[in-house]
Order: C-alpha cells, then structure tokens, then sequence
C-alpha cells in the first residue's frame, strides 16, 4: 500500500508592476499621464471650492479671476517687466553662488586641509537665516540690485557648496588611485577624475539648489525693491488683491518648473554616460 503523500507545488507570487516596486522604473508615457492626472484632480477641487463658494473669495480666487487678472497684468506689461527683472536677478544671484561654491566644494571633499579650514565656518553660516541677515545686507550694499544679489547668494551658497562636498567625497577611491598609478599629480587627479566623476552629482546639486534660490528671490523683492515678483505679492497683500497673489504664484511656480526641467533635460544630455550606468 502506498503512503506517498502528494506534494503540493509552490504557489508562484505575482509579480509586482514595476511601478509598484521599490527602485522600480515607469514608463515616460506612464508617467506624464500620472502627472497631468495629478494636476488635472488639483484644478477640479479648485475649482468646486470657489464655484460651489465653499471658499470667500478673498482667501481662494476662482481660477478664471485668476487668469483674468494675469491678463490684464500681461496686457499692460507689468507682468512681463517683473518676470524679465526677477529672472535676471535671481540668475545672477545663483550664477555667482554656483560659481564660487564649486571650486570650494570639490577642495573640500579631496583634501583634508581645505575641509579642516572652511567645512566649520560654513557649516556655520549655513544656520543663519537669510531673513536674519537683511538689516546688515541694506547697511553694507544699501536697497539696489547687489542686496538682492547678495541675498540669493547668501541663501544658496553654503548649502550648495556642502552639497558639492559631499557628491565629491562619494567618487570611488580606485579612480583616484588609477590616477596616481598612472603619475598624475593631485591637482592633475582632481581636474581631470574626481571633477568629471563628480559632475553629474554636482548638476543635480546645483538644480536642487536653483529651487531654494526663488524663495531667496522672492524674500530680497519684498524689502526695498520696485519691481519684481515678491514687490508685487507685497503690493498685492496690502490691497487684498488674492487674484494678483495667486496669479504671481502660478507664474513662479511655472517658470521654476520650466527652469528645473531645462536644466533636468540638459544633464541627461551632457551626462548621458551617467544615466546609461543606472
């Protein structure tokens, strides 16, 4: 008589949609369609909040007094005029920080003397608030375009330098240590391995950074400016003109959008080999 028992096979589990995975990839098509959905689900509320007049319009304007009033700023100009004045101020601004943080950043994260000298006094003066600092910033360069400079520089600089620091420190030791088998000098290994490794990091730290750098914007256009975004929020609130605050929102939120994409769009570009390493 047989006493074999049946085996029962293994259930297989199903396996997950990538999208549902962690570290998991989703199609660009997949991904726009979420996107717009997202967006789309964000206009329908707004939309029942201040047609249904759940909401007083002067905390929540309609979506079309919104844009009505974009139109009207559009078509006298004034928006146009503080969109051109706030870009050019805040790529100025950014531009100078950039520059200066990422010669600092990459001496920082290669050699230990430079981090032992500048890591403490910036790790320092990252912790002051720029807010904290405008009362000094009109006294030492008064209320013209160097104070709005100088106050996107201050926002963005140190935390974008540490940023830089600390994507040069994740660079694989072997590289630099094919760098020194093959005679090159430390300065040598730095410009010509440790830079090129590091860029694609050094990109991405600099595009987050940008983002930070519209809300320093915006807090140097509320105090002693005539013009620009944050002025004419300022103006706005005084007047509780919510249609002209909302407006000026959407506009900033579009163009940071705008700007991050280009700049996304851009380092896939230029650092394709890093994507394709993925």
């Amino acid at each position: 008589m047989s006493t074999d028992v049946p085996v029962t096979p293994p259930r297989t589990r199903r396996r997950r949609p990538a999208a549902l995975r962690i570290g998991g990839g989703i199609h660009p098509g997949l991904h726009v369609m979420i996107s717009v959905a997202v967006f789309g689900l964000i206009l329908v509320a707004w939309c029942v909040a201040t047609y249904g007049e759940m909401v007083d319009a002067i905390f929540l304007p309609s979506p079309g007094d919104v844009l009505g009033r974009l139109r009207e700023l559009a078509s006298d100009g004034t928006l146009w005029a503080d969109a051109k004045t706030s870009i050019v101020r805040i790529l100025i601004g950014f531009a100078i920080a950039t520059v200066m943080a990422v010669p600092l950043g990459l001496l920082m994260g290669t050699f230990g003397v430079a981090d032992a000298a500048l890591t403490p006094p910036i790790e320092f003066l990252r912790y002051i608030p720029p807010a904290a600092i405008v009362p000094l910033a009109i006294l030492w360069v008064g209320f013209d375009e160097r104070y709005k400079w100088f106050i996107i520089w201050f926002g963005t600089f140190f935390f974008e330098t540490l940023l830089i620091m600390d994507v040069v420190r994740r660079v694989q030791m072997e590289l630099v240590d094919i760098g020194r088998t093959l005679g090159h000098s430390e300065l040598a290994i730095v410009r010509r391995i440790v830079l090129p490794a590091a860029a694609p990091g050094i990109w991405d730290a600099a595009r987050a950074m940008l983002g930070w750098a519209w809300s320093w914007l915006i807090l140097a256009e509320l105090v002693g400016a005539s013009d620009g975004f944050g002025y004419r929020i300022a103006r706005a609130r005084q007047f509780f003109q919510s249609d002209t605050i909302f407006g000026y929102l959407l506009v900033l939120g579009l163009l940071g959008l705008t700007l991050d994409q280009i700049l996304r769009f851009t380092g896939r570009r230029l650092f394709r080999w890093a994507e394709e390493r993925r």
